[in-house]
């Protein structure tokens, strides 16, 4: 892992995207990607941090965390479900193979938590009752356990907009997709938690909910792409100390980017707005929660990219014979 005050002395050389170079460059809120012909596609993950559908501030090394975290739990979920990763050329670089995204990204929760506008909690603490289609009962607490995992699907918003909340039922109505493709979808998306909060378990960690992105392949097959269970895409929780915080009504310990969303709302943010301007400590605090995360999921050691970041990534993929 990097120090804190190594981090903090990076925070100008976050990695915020490459300069524009020969190929077209298409930007989401995290990764930059580009076209490598008919069948591939050139993934780079940056260290920018998004939050409340919007891009918020930048972490040292965050990208390279997601990047070979996600492929890390891409081996392990193989045997669920296909997915896009081909090879990784760089610690901020996967090239995939190209797809098609459904326009739906899927939730899955574990546990009634969060504080933006498409999470549990944030809706039933404003008096809701009947959320995403589910009906919940009075007297729950935040961040208490739900009986079973459930789906709770969102729209993909366009920059500048949120996502939309959608019951199990309108993606099929509303014509987001054919209930054949639905119900697959479903299925490996339970089957992926599953296996998630088995290996979280064993790292001593709680797989609150996550978000999961499908596509489908030239073939038409069903196929995992973006990140899955990354700190950005995913609440962790410690589990040894779990009980006894929510029983004094503390927030558990985390080890994702909920712990920048509640920075905003300490500061009365909820979304909407000018951002309030968060101390540096507040990003390399961040920077290690993530690469703390790494570390007890895979079992492995952190090993940092070097700084800059543009420099050593455009040596590595000319190397693999790829010029942007």
């Amino acid at each position: 892992m990097v120090e804190k005050n190594e981090i903090q002395a990076r925070l100008p050389q976050a990695f915020k995207g490459l300069a524009q170079g020969r190929l077209e460059k298409h930007s989401g809120k995290v990764r930059d990607w580009y076209s490598l012909g008919e069948e591939q596609r050139l993934l780079v993950t940056t260290d920018r941090l998004s939050a409340f559908d919007r891009v918020v501030g930048v972490v040292p090394w965050k990208g390279q965390v997601l990047n070979e975290l996600s492929a890390w739990w891409n081996r392990q979920s193989a045997d669920i479900v296909a997915n896009h990763l081909l090879s990784i050329p760089d610690p901020n670089v996967s090239v995939v193979k190209l797809a098609s995204p459904l326009p739906v990204e899927v939730i899955v929760r574990g546990y009634i938590t969060g504080v933006t506008s498409t999470a549990l909690w944030r809706r039933y603490s404003e008096g809701e009752r009947k959320i995403y289609g589910y009906s919940f009962p009075e007297g729950l607490k935040k961040n208490q356990r739900l009986p079973e995992p459930i789906i709770t699907p969102t729209t993909k918003a366009l920059p500048g907009f949120h996502d939309e909340r959608l019951t199990i039922a309108e993606v099929v109505e509303r014509g987001h997709l054919q209930r054949k493709i639905w119900d697959r979808v479903m299925e490996i998306s339970l089957a992926l938690f599953a296996r998630g909060s088995q290996i979280a378990a064993e790292a001593g960690l709680i797989l609150v909910d996550t978000k999961y992105e499908f596509g489908l392949a030239r073939d038409g097959s069903l196929m995992l792409i973006d990140e899955i269970h990354t700190p950005d895409s995913s609440r962790f929780w410690k589990a040894e100390s779990y009980q006894d915080r929510v029983e004094k009504g503390l927030e558990p310990e985390l080890f994702d980017k909920e712990f920048v969303r509640l920075r905003y709302a300490e500061a009365g943010y909820r979304g909407d707005g000018e951002l309030p301007l968060l101390p540096d400590s507040v990003w390399a605090e961040t920077a290690l929660l993530y690469q703390k995360a790494y570390e007890l999921l895979t079992g492995g050691t952190f090993k940092p990219g070097s700084y800059p970041v543009e420099s050593r990534l455009l040596a590595n993929l000319a190397r693999e014979g790829i010029e942007l």
